[in-house]
Parts: C-alpha cells; sequence; structure tokens
C-alpha cells in the first residue's frame, strides 16, 4: 500500500489540503499554518506525480480520490473537511462523490465539475525543452526557463518543485513524463451521475475564468448544497493572489 507524502500541522479537527496541478504541498504551507491557530490539524498533502509522493504511470480523478482515502485510512482519520485547489478540487469533489461519509466539509478552489480542454501545452512544452541535470542552481534554471516561459510568477510557482536529485544534479519533483502523457485526464470532470450532499463551498477569482456565474446551475445538480463566492483581486491563485479573502471566507464556511 501506498501512502500520499504530506505535512501534518498542528492539532485538532483534521482539514486535508489538495493542491493544483504541478504543484506541491508547499504551496499552502503559510495558509495551513494560519487553520491550525484556528483548531485544526491540516494535512499539506502531495498527490500522486507530485512533490514527494510515489510516481505512478495510473493518474485518474479516481486513483487521485482513492489515494485519499487510504490516507486517510492509514492515519486514522474517520472524517475531515477537505479543501481541494484546481486538480486537487476535482479530486476532492470525486472523493466526497465517493466518500461522503468521510467529509464534514468541501472546499472548491476555482474549478467547476465540468471538462476543461488541455490548455497547459505551453508550459509542458517548456519543461521539456531543455535538460535540468545540467544546470547549476536554482537562478540559471529561472534564466534557462525564462526563454519559454515570460511569466515570473509561473516559473516561481514550477522553481518550487526543484531539487537536488543527485550531487550537482538538479531535477523536478512532479513526474512530467506521466503527467505528459495524461492531459486529458487533468481536464476531466466527475461522473454525470455523481453527487455529494453535503455542505459545499465553491470559491471562484474575480479574475478567473475556471468558474463561469453560469457552471452554478451545474454545480448545484452535483452539490445540492452547494454556495458560490468570489475572492476579488484574484485570478486562478485566489488564495495566493488574496490570501486574507481566502481565509476569511473559507474560516466562515468550516465554523457555519
Amino acid at each position: 500500500m501506498e501512502v500520499l507524502h504530506s505535512k501534518i500541522l498542528g492539532h485538532g479537527r483534521p482539514l486535508l489540503i489538495l493542491h493544483g496541478f504541478l504543484g506541491m504541498s508547499d504551496n499552502w504551507k503559510t495558509l495551513g499554518n494560519q487553520y491550525t491557530e484556528k483548531g485544526y490539524q491540516v494535512h499539506l498533502i502531495d498527490q500522486r506525480n507530485h512533490g514527494k509522493s510515489f510516481h505512478s504511470p495510473d493518474f485518474d480523478y479516481q486513483f487521485l480520490a482513492g489515494d485519499v482515502n487510504t490516507y486517510m485510512t492509514f492515519h486514522q482519520i474517520p472524517e475531515a473537511a477537505i479543501l481541494g485547489h484546481s486538480m486537487g478540487g476535482k479530486t476532492a469533489m470525486q472523493f466526497a462523490c465517493s466518500y461522503p461519509d468521510k467529509v464534514s466539509k468541501l472546499i472548491i478552489a476555482d474549478i467547476a465539475p465540468k471538462f476543461y480542454p488541455p490548455h497547459h501545452q505551453g508550459i509542458i512544452n517548456a519543461l521539456l525543452n531543455f535538460d535540468f541535470g545540467t544546470l547549476s542552481s536554482r537562478k540559471e534554471t529561472d534564466e534557462q526557463l525564462s526563454k519559454y516561459l515570460t511569466d515570473f510568477g509561473i516559473r516561481q510557482f514550477l522553481l518550487k518543485n526543484l531539487y537536488w536529485k543527485e550531487k550537482n544534479k538538479l531535477a523536478l519533483r512532479f513526474n512530467l513524463a506521466v503527467l505528459k502523457d495524461k492531459m486529458e485526464e487533468i481536464g476531466a470532470t466527475i461522473d454525470a451521475m455523481d453527487s455529494y450532499e453535503g455542505d459545499t463551498l465553491f470559491l471562484r477569482g474575480s479574475r478567473s475564468e475556471y468558474i463561469l456565474l453560469n457552471d452554478f446551475g451545474h454545480i448545484k445538480r452535483h452539490f445540492p448544497k452547494a454556495s458560490l463566492e468570489t475572492i476579488a483581486n484574484a485570478g486562478h491563485w485566489l488564495h495566493a493572489e488574496n490570501p486574507k479573502a481566502f481565509f476569511s471566507k473559507t474560516m466562515e464556511f468550516l465554523n457555519s
């Protein structure tokens, strides 16, 4: 049995946080520490093929939801609040539909239960275009990556995955080969008949187009108790772009 890697912060009611595509648990460390101050034991989880978790050629939301179930069984967590962003939000949706008794509250950040066409090819192609093992520092890697990706924020997000695989040999933690081949699965959605009857909060960034207002009817068909809130002055990475509002809205929901 392979168990997902995580960082566990604090003590109290369990809150599991699932990162997005090409992300990792460290992306949520600052907010994670804030939740611990409110009485939560926060589990910052690396999903399969990401961060320090295991690599596998099997990759879809059924597998990812199953990984969360295995994780909770291993850590003897009977029920938890689940928060997922983007790809992690799809995992959280699938988990709640498949294992509803294990979810006390569900928070989905800037993703809807619908199909998204593959749209990360530019990033994947950029990462495939050069050999990280020939680079000697994070600064040099950023300089090389900037030739393919001009967005500084995206480069910094990706370079959080950089680590020393061996002495003088850099590598990325995520499993690029598998993720490249599973792009259709990243955009896939839950089954048409899936639903979760528990309390659910969907959050959208005001500058993001991942959740449109006309998606709410579709959301309610799968999550009948869902509410939808907008985080001002934020795009898709709403938790990083407006963390104060994100924390406030999620805590209001968790305490309701």
